[in-house]
Order: C-alpha cells, then structure tokens, then sequence
C-alpha cells in the first residue's frame, strides 16, 4: 500500500491560493449504515446519509444539522425497485465492472429523469432530508467520452436532469459528485460539489488504497477551484479514501484539502463506518 502524502503543489492555478474560501471549521460526514448513534454525529454540520440505511433523522435534525438523501443519478442497482421498469424499457446499460450488481443508466431518455424528479426525490424529503446527494452521474459521461457516436447527448441529459431537479425544486440543498465535464454548466443549479478521490482513493484490482496521481489531483483541484470561481456562492467539499489506521495519513490530506479551500471528509472506502478527524 503506497502512503498517502501531504501535497504542496503551487502550480495549477496555484492550487494553495484559495483558501480564503475554505471552511476551516465546518465539519461534514458520507455515512451510508444505521450502526452509529445520533450523538456521534454532534460535531458534523452536514451529513450525506444512505436514504434507506441511516441514523434516526428527527434526532439529527433536531440539532440542527443538514442532511441529504444519496441519490444514484447514473446507475441503478439490481436490487432497485425501479431495475426492471428501466431494463424494460432499454435504459439499463453495461455493470460497473467495479461495483457488482450496479448496471449505467442511459440517461438521455426522460423515463429516468420522470421517476427521480416525481417519485425517488418527494420521498426523500418526505423522509425528512433537507436535499439530495446525486451520485454516479460521471457513468453515463464516462460512456460519452470513450465512444462519442454511440453515446453522443448524455452530456447535454445530464445538464438538463440537473436543470430540471432545481426547477421542480427551487428550494432543497442540492450536492453534486465530481462529473467535472459538465460542472462549469450546473454550478448555478447546485449548492455544493463534491470531489470524490482528490488524494487518496481505493485501488479496486490492488485492494489497496492509494495516493492518486499527482496530475490528475491537479486537475482536480483546478476544475473545483474554477468551479468555484464561476459561482462564488458554491461549497466545494472533498471525500478522499485512506487506510482509517493511517492517522498521519488522514491528517496530512485534511490539511492539503483546506488549504485548497475546501471542506475535507477521510473514511473508508465502505462508507459504513463514521471516521473522526485525526487529533494531532
């Protein structure tokens, strides 16, 4: 396993520039799991919860915290209730040779777009969520960049699914992950972006978590920044992977991420389990 350390990149746009921005005590947690009591929660103001798998909400929002409902926008699980509606109707695509069981989602027909705007988000806020975390959506633009005539217009989908969202709901907390491509396009639309795997991140044929590598952190860095740049009223936030017994480890990339300007999150790469900032 390759340790993970602390940047000090300058070049990029000047990648320790913005941290004017950054919210040096703001605290947000990715918990997709029910174990963790509602008072291990009490020092994070924002939490992006499994909608079904999750902590008693009423406690939580009873201390004030902001809670978004996961949401996966561009692929679907076989066990969703929605699967065979969607492969019925041709809009299951190739399985996630990562994730066993979760199938990319053609999101260029308006079926899809129909079940999350009128069905999938009214019960995640009936359920007592502030807003949605929308996941995945780099799938279908992934499918995109690699065979362009076949996969032509998901970019354009995306755009509008997210346009689309904020139109029906002018009012919830909306939080986007990575899908870069299209971000300079959404970011008047969304509340908060996400950066998943900026420094450390999960090697799947390894099985090991590893430093990412330094172009493309770079990159990555840029298109948040820019992204920021473009809607100043944007939080940016990260969500980086690391081995949670590496203290070092994990306080090295919270310090790199809030010198960039953003909000950092460390945990593993389940998500299941609630990984507090290293005290050192």
């Amino acid at each position: 396993m390759h340790a993970i350390v602390f940047f000090a990149f300058t070049s990029a746009g000047t990648v320790l520039g913005m941290a004017a921005y950054g919210a040096e005590n703001d605290k947000f947690a990715v918990y997709y799991s029910d174990r963790a009591p509602p008072e291990r929660f009490n020092s994070y103001q924002l939490l992006v919860l499994d909608r079904i798998h999750h902590p008693p909400l009423s406690s939580l929002t009873e201390n004030g915290k902001t809670l978004l409902g996961y949401i996966s926008l561009g692929e679907i699980e076989e066990t969703s209730p929605y699967f065979s509606t969607l492969k019925a109707n041709g809009l299951v695509l190739q399985e996630n040779k990562n994730w066993k069981g979760s199938y990319f989602i053609d999101i260029r027909k308006p079926l899809w777009q129909k079940i999350v705007i009128e069905e999938i988000i009214p019960r995640v806020l009936q359920d007592g969520f502030d807003g949605v975390f929308f996941d995945t959506l780099d799938s279908p633009l992934e499918l995109e960049r690699k065979n362009p005539g076949k996969y032509a217009g998901m970019s354009d989908a995306a755009v509008h699914f997210i346009e689309g969202v904020r139109m029906h709901y002018p009012s919830i907390k909306i939080m986007l992950n990575r899908s870069y491509a299209i971000l300079p396009r959404v970011a008047p639309d969304i509340d908060m972006a996400l950066g998943e795997s900026i420094i450390g991140e999960y090697d799947f044929n390894k099985k090991a978590y590893v430093r990412v590598k330094e172009s493309l952190y770079l990159e990555q860095v840029q298109r948040l920044q820019d992204a920021k740049r473009s809607n100043p009223a944007l939080k940016i936030y990260t969500l980086d992977y690391a081995d949670t017994n590496d203290h070092k480890a994990i306080a090295d990339i919270y310090r790199l991420e809030r010198a960039n300007g953003f909000t950092p999150y460390v945990a593993s790469v389940g998500l299941d389990e609630l990984v507090d900032e290293p005290n050192l």
